[in-house]
């Protein structure tokens, strides 16, 4: 994900310079704008088109919770986090109901903007990773639809495919390290040779001449898949794919660590083993 494009609607110049200061200084966005001293720009926000909102509650005119339901019925998609003196249990329910996401109390703290901000960024990367999944299938069930006979057609089709077919099922397929899966797996194929008796590291030699870059794109890509099957139970414990390939292609007791470091119950998600990976997609695609 890009530096998360960040904007503050505050009528303090000095809290400005403040949360500007926190936020370039810990890498944790880049400020777009910001307004406040004679009320939010409604206009120039809608134009920036930031991923988060910075905004004060007590607001001259406009109080801050005016201009989040305003910018949500123009269609602002952004975050929004808002910052106040005030924390009673009856605000914050009002402010949740206009659509605020988080909040900051004042005065400002380093310790809490870095995590509040961290937190939106963490969210944002979720939705985003569910939103490309959600995409991914849709357009494959749009294709099955078209098509009745479309298991039985990657029942037929050759073994490349057949590993293909199941690493575009978990969302791994336009990951670099997905080709390299590929050619390991045709390579094993061809040879009759079990992955067991083979290390990782050998068969990247055999293959790349860059064999620690080719392990490399390998672990990030399963890790992908990985995340990708855990986003996908914490949204839909039922979701077909989910329960097709979270107890196949990884161990479940891994893919349940993943999914309790998504809703933020862990500080570690689930280990990747290359090996066992790889052993397991060829025995689903030998199935297919």
């Amino acid at each position: 994900m890009d530096k998360m494009e960040i904007y503050i609607v505050e009528d303090d110049l000095s809290v400005i310079s403040i949360l500007e200061d926190i936020i370039e200084d810990n890498d944790l966005g880049s400020v777009s704008g910001s307004s406040g001293e004679n009320g939010a720009d409604i206009d120039e926000i809608l134009i920036r088109k930031p991923d988060v909102i910075l905004i004060d509650y007590l607001m001259p005119g406009k109080d801050g919770m005016q201009v989040v339901r305003e910018l949500k019925e123009k269609g602002c998609r952004a975050k929004f986090v808002m910052i106040s003196q005030v924390s009673s249990k009856d605000m914050v329910g009002k402010a949740y109901d206009a659509g605020v996401d988080f909040f900051i109390s004042k005065p400002i703290n380093l310790i809490e903007v870095k995590s509040v901000i961290q937190n939106v960024e963490s969210q944002l990367k979720n939705e985003k990773t569910i939103a490309n999944l959600r995409t991914m299938f849709m357009n494959e069930i749009s294709d099955m639809s078209d098509n009745s006979d479309r298991a039985k057609e990657v029942n037929n089709v050759d073994y490349e495919k057949k590993v293909r077919y199941i690493l575009n099922r978990i969302g791994m397929s336009g990951e670099k390290g997905a080709e390299d899966i590929v050619k390991i797996c045709e390579y094993l194929k061809s040879s009759g040779q079990p992955i067991a008796t083979v290390s990782i590291g050998r068969l990247c030699e055999i293959i790349s001449d860059a064999p620690k870059n080719m392990e490399q794109r390998i672990r990030r890509a399963i890790s992908v898949g990985m995340s990708n099957l855990a986003h996908l139970g914490v949204e839909d414990f039922m979701n077909e794919t989910f329960t097709e390939y979270s107890n196949s292609l990884f161990p479940f007791e891994e893919i349940r660590s993943e999914m309790d470091h998504i809703r933020g119950k862990s500080r570690y998600g689930g280990k990747v083993s290359i090996k066992k990976f790889i052993d397991a997609l060829m025995l689903e695609a030998d199935r297919k």
